[in-house]
């Protein structure tokens, strides 16, 4: 059983930076693959990355390439989502979730996920 807290939402400017955080407890976090989702208003929930439990790998959507960075650090049990040059379209509530399955793999469909926080919002201005 692993709960999942996203902090670090908020109102930022365009062009603005923000960096969510996702807390982990219940178990330790090395081995666990986490992800960060985001939903809109009135749309889907979609991947923005993924960092791998072995730290070696990430995956960027192409939307977010270049201003996003996925970090973590297992010694606090936390994943970092540092979010550079905001746009409005980023607006949208964000979500870490857990993948437990210590595969090699680097899950990118929300069905692949275990465990889900309850969400941080981000809201860009114009």
């Amino acid at each position: 059983q692993v709960q999942l807290v996203e902090s670090g939402g908020g109102l930022v400017q365009a062009g603005g930076s923000l960096r969510l955080s996702c807390a982990a407890s219940g178990r330790t976090f090395s081995g666990i693959t986490v992800g960060w989702f985001r939903q809109g208003p009135g749309k889907e929930r979609d991947i923005v990355g993924v960092i791998h439990w072995s730290e070696v790998r990430t995956y960027y959507a192409d939307f977010v390439k270049g201003r996003f960075t996925i970090s973590r650090d297992n010694a606090r049990n936390t994943v970092y989502l540092q979010m550079n040059s905001l746009k409005p379209e980023d607006t949208a509530v964000y979500y870490c979730a857990a993948d437990l399955s210590a595969t090699w793999s680097l899950p990118t469909r929300s069905t692949e996920y275990n465990y889900w926080g309850q969400g941080t919002q981000v809201t860009v201005s114009s």
